[in-house]
C-alpha cells in the first residue's frame, strides 16, 4: 500500500517589526535602530522536506496466516497432497486466508471440470476403438459382446463388475478381448461352472439387457 505523504509543515507566523528608537541629543529619530525577530526557518533548514514522514502511521498489509484452513464445497473433499502444495504456494505469495480461499473456490471447479472432460475423452476413445476392433468389433459386435459377457457372468464377481463400471475399463478393447476369448473358450469346451453374475443362475445374460455391465456405452 502506498502511503500518502502529508505535508504538515506550517510556516511560523512572522512577527511585526519592532521599532526601538534612540533619540539623539537633538531629539530627532534619524538614527533609530530597527530590530526584528529571527527570520522564519525554511522547510529545508528544519529537515521537514516532502517525503520525510518517518513519524507517519503505517498500515500493515494482511498476509498469510500461520495456518490455512480451506473449506471444500458441500459434498466434496480436498486431496490432502494437493491442498498441501497449494498452501505452500499461497504462503510464498503471502496471500491472506480470504484471498487464498477465493482463488481456490474460483479455480478448483474449473480444474475438476477440465480433468473430468479429459477422463471422458479417454473413455470415449476406448469405446470407439472397441467398436471397430478387428477381432470382436464391426458388424458382429453385439454377438461377440454376448460371448464376452458369458465369461464375465461365469468367472466375474459383483466387485469386478463395479470396478469395470466405475472406471470405464469395461469398454477398454483389451479388457473386452480377454473376456471375449474366455467366453469363446467356455463355449468350445462346454465348460459349466458357477456364475457370479447377479441374477444369472449360471446362464449367460443377454448383452442388450445388461448394457450397464460390460461395454456400458455401447450404442446400437
Amino acid at each position: 500500500m502506498t502511503q500518502t505523504e502529508s505535508l504538515m509543515t506550517t510556516p511560523a507566523p512572522t512577527n511585526n517589526a519592532a521599532v526601538a528608537s534612540t533619540e539623539s541629543p537633538t531629539g530627532d529619530v534619524s538614527n533609530a535602530v530597527v530590530t526584528q525577530d529571527q527570520p522564519v526557518a525554511d522547510a529545508t533548514e528544519t529537515g521537514n522536506t516532502e517525503g520525510d514522514s518517518k513519524d507517519a502511521p503505517k498500515t500493515e498489509a494482511v498476509g498469510a496466516p500461520e495456518k490455512y484452513e480451506f473449506k471444500a464445497p458441500e459434498g466434496k473433499n480436498f486431496d490432502n497432497e494437493v491442498i498441501s502444495t497449494y498452501s505452500q504456494v499461497a504462503r510464498e505469495l503471502n496471500l491472506s486466508q480470504d484471498s487464498a480461499q477465493k482463488m481456490l473456490d474460483t479455480l478448483g471447479p474449473k480444474l475438476a471440470e477440465r480433468q473430468m472432460a479429459q477422463i471422458d475423452s479417454i473413455r470415449q476413445g476406448w469405446v470407439d476403438s472397441s467398436r471397430i476392433d478387428k477381432e470382436f468389433g464391426g458388424e458382429s459386435l453385439d454377438k461377440n459382446m454376448s460371448v464376452a459377457k458369458k465369461a464375465l457372468d461365469t468367472f466375474g464377481t459383483p466387485e469386478l463388475r463395479t470396478v469395470l463400471n466405475q472406471s470405464g475399463l469395461g469398454n477398454h478393447p483389451e479388457v473386452i478381448r480377454f473376456f471375449y476369448r474366455a467366453g469363446k473358450s467356455i463355449s468350445e469346451d462346454g465348460y459349466v461352472g458357477p456364475s457370479s453374475g447377479s441374477g444369472s443362475k449360471g446362464q449367460p445374460q443377454d448383452f442388450a439387457s445388461q448394457a450397464s455391465v460390460l461395454y456400458s456405452n455401447q450404442k446400437s
